[in-house]
């Protein structure tokens, strides 16, 4: 019977290391984007590190040494560098866990955030134009659909073509949002509008309970890229070069916070696990918060009572 090899943890090489981190995130049932993710990233950074480098020689200096390389390449813009670099933190947090390194603090590089585009009101008012239902075939009028659903909830895509027919509850105007990035269910308000745009819309769509809202013309489950090409299309036809189905998300949030709504309930309907992470939406907001700052000028308010200090 031949021996079976065994490998000591002190002679774990990087690559094999990355496999038993990429292991431990299907282990604990990450959805598919996000092992996607790190599987690509994993493989980016074997490149730097070199799939037979020790994990037990890895120290603060190579570790630095990897951030200046990610610097230097001149293909990676700032953000990529800060992904990579935030990726590689978390895989050497998983060797320290597993004691293959002694620990340590590791530091990632800071970088400027670049405000995330949303849609302007002008482009809004386009996109949001109901299409004339004798003139215009199923597609067209479902992307209209679910723009005005993406706008009334802020949900991700991956949550929309998941909705089913029998997550809407009318009689509580709620939506029940079961397929979630952090895999925890949702319970999004319907408003009136939207309320009013999905039952009509479900005179045409017809189906069943357990058939998906959203669907092709053959009346199955879309796909991602099938909906990314229907918005475009759909963007592009009413004279919109902006796309992208997160553009909605912001756009809700966006929205939401200038119409005075509260940053709490803000963070409920994104689904996000803490006001920490809502807060970053507020950095898309200067130059709109700008303009209600010099509206509401409480300096000016005194000057115009002439009042002397």
């Amino acid at each position: 019977m031949a021996k079976i090899k065994m490998t000591v943890s002190n002679d774990i090489t990087f690559y094999e290391g990355c496999e038993e981190y990429i292991l431990d995130c299907k282990a604990r049932n990450l959805r598919n984007g996000t092992l996607r993710h790190y599987t690509d990233s994993s493989k980016q950074i074997i490149r730097y590190i070199g799939e037979d480098t020790l994990i037990k020689d890895i120290d603060k200096e190579m570790i630095d040494n990897f951030i200046i390389q990610l610097r230097e390449n001149p293909l990676l813009n700032e953000m990529s560098l800060y992904t990579y670099a935030r990726d590689f933190k978390t895989l050497m947090y998983f060797f320290m866990r597993k004691e293959y390194i002694p620990t340590f603090k590791i530091r990632i590089p800071k970088v400027d955030k670049q405000p995330i585009e949303t849609y302007t009101d002008r482009e809004l008012q386009i996109l949001l134009k109901k299409p004339n239902l004798r003139h215009c075939g199923f597609t067209e009028y479902k992307v209209w659909v679910m723009t005005n659903f993406l706008l009334s909830t802020g949900i991700r895509q991956h949550s929309l073509i998941n909705i089913k027919v029998k997550d809407l509850d009318f009689d509580n105007n709620v939506v029940y949002v079961n397929v979630t990035k952090n895999r925890k269910p949702l319970i999004i308000p319907l408003n009136a509008d939207i309320k009013k745009i999905l039952q009509e819309y479900l005179k045409y769509r017809k189906g069943e309970e357990e058939d998906y809202l959203f669907c092709n013309v053959f009346g199955k489950q879309l796909v991602r890229s099938t909906v990314y090409h229907a918005f475009y299309d759909y963007n592009k036809a009413r004279g919109v070069d902006k796309t992208g189905m997160h553009r909605y998300r912001h756009t809700f949030a966006k929205k939401w916070i200038l119409l005075g709504g509260n940053v709490v309930t803000l963070q409920k309907i994104l689904g996000h696990s803490s006001l920490e992470i809502t807060q970053n939406y507020l950095n898309l907001l200067v130059s709109d918060i700008q303009k209600d700052v010099e509206e509401f000028n409480i300096l000016r308010e005194f000057k115009r009572e002439s009042i002397k200090m």
